[in-house]
């Protein structure tokens, strides 16, 4: 299957001309130490199959892109805690995306069952959960006002790559510039959403 194939594939470093095999383990140990290159590389290997899975899971297009994001940013932040010793790169990743699917899907009939209970017991909504929706209000802001200060490139390569689920090289025919642009885009980008919204390890 595709997917399988691909946990190891050949990917330039920095040259046009030499390629070397890096398996998915190994890209996530260096991004466990920080590596950025790695972490685009990465994020270029398994963002088609962590996208599809949301995508299963959730069945909602939106939903799917703002999980996708957080899996993506959950990966760089908490690189640290894979143990190659205890499973596969793509099977901790895919664990991860899994869950977050399931949560947001969790979370999102929680929020249904609770309206309806209310709108059936002619209740208001409890302080708490307006302060709930008030909250997720202002982190869809923060992640619009994240989003605003980035560079146009960035900014377009991030939308099209989490809002479009286009691939590195689509993005690049989209937007007329080299693949290795749009990479170092995306990364440079990531890394300042990250910063941004005060994601830290």
């Amino acid at each position: 299957m595709r997917e399988r194939e691909q946990a190891r594939v050949l990917i330039s470093r920095g040259s046009e001309d030499l390629e070397e095999p890096v398996s998915v383990e190994g890209l996530l140990l260096r991004v466990a130490r920080g590596d950025e290159v790695a972490f685009g590389q990465l994020y270029d290997l398994v963002s088609g199959m962590v996208f599809g899975l949301v995508r299963r899971v959730l069945r909602d297009e939106a939903q799917s892109e703002e999980v996708f994001q957080e899996v993506m940013l959950e990966v760089w932040r908490t690189a640290t805690r894979f143990d190659p010793e205890r499973g596969k790169a793509v099977t901790w990743i895919m664990t991860m995306t899994h869950r977050r699917a399931v949560d947001r899907v969790r979370s999102a009939q929680a929020a249904v069952n609770r309206d309806e209970r209310m709108a059936a017991m002619g209740t208001t909504i409890p302080f708490d959960e307006v302060v709930e929706q008030v909250s997720e209000r202002l982190e869809q802001r923060k992640v619009r006002r994240c989003l605003s200060s980035l560079t146009d490139l960035q900014r377009e390569s991030v939308l099209l790559a989490y809002y479009q689920g286009y691939s590195y090289p689509e993005v690049a025919g989209v937007l007329g510039i080299p693949l290795g642009t749009v990479k170092t885009r995306m990364r440079d980008g990531l890394i300042r959403l990250r910063d941004c919204l005060g994601v830290t390890a």
